[in-house]
């Protein structure tokens, strides 16, 4: 494929790398495994991903098939290029840290354009949030423990929780602090001028105005001479 492997056309080769599907089954086998919490699923998205994916030669079809009225349905099994695809783009994601730019962080970059008190009112709505979406994942998590799954296949779910919970407790503590007044609100400012740059324009100014100087002394000095 000419662009890096999305997630979800990563798990659909996950799921051919097991048997052959058409896409309606894969889209039902990808709800049961929960696989639509790591990824965004969608009827339209993975339809697109499937004729990607055959288009690069990383999946192809087996047989079409036609049941009552039912529209035909194309099974697909991934290819040797698929499996090799899948295992290099998954060796990637685990393997090499690529820098993320949230946009909570972009917020708290410039959090003082706020008054500090409407600051503290927005983050502690967002603390508030975040402890209901901890209770909420940690929720469905155990149930889909309780339902079988294995751990192996919802580890995206405990970093999900994992990241949560670390959130809420850096707000949490943000919070505290900004209500102590141990966060400066006063914004800094910051000289923008190169002082190297102000120390050479000074000291080339005091050269110049030395060299005037001597001229003007050695003009007099022959004036002196002419008149004597």
């Amino acid at each position: 494929m000419a662009r890096p492997i999305t997630p979800l056309a990563l798990i659909v080769l996950r799921m051919l790398h097991e048997q052959p599907m058409h896409p309606y089954e894969l889209q039902q086998q990808i709800r049961i495994r929960a696989y639509d919490v790591a990824v965004k699923l969608t009827h339209g998205s993975l339809y697109n991903t499937v004729e990607r994916l055959a288009a690069a030669g990383l999946i192809e079809p087996m047989e079409t098939s036609r049941e009552g009225r039912r529209p035909e349905r194309t099974v697909y099994k991934i290819t040797e290029a698929g499996r090799d695809a899948a295992s290099a783009r998954l060796t990637d994601l685990l393997g090499r840290y690529v820098p993320e730019f949230p946009l909570f962080g972009a917020g708290l970059a410039i959090i003082t354009l706020l008054p500090s008190a409407e600051a503290l009112m927005h983050l502690r709505s967002r603390s508030v949030q975040l402890e209901a979406m901890v209770a909420a994942e940690q929720t469905a998590y155990d149930a889909l423990r309780k339902r079988g799954l294995e751990r192996c296949r919802l580890l995206d779910g405990e970093l999900k929780i994992a990241q949560l919970r670390t959130e809420l407790e850096y707000v949490q503590g943000l919070v505290t602090d900004i209500a102590a007044g141990r966060v400066d609100w006063e914004p800094v400012v910051i000289n923008s001028r190169i002082d190297s740059v102000d120390t050479d324009s000074d000291t080339g100014g005091d050269a110049d105005n030395g060299a005037e100087r001597e001229t003007s002394s050695d003009a007099d000095r022959d004036a002196d001479k002419e008149h004597a």
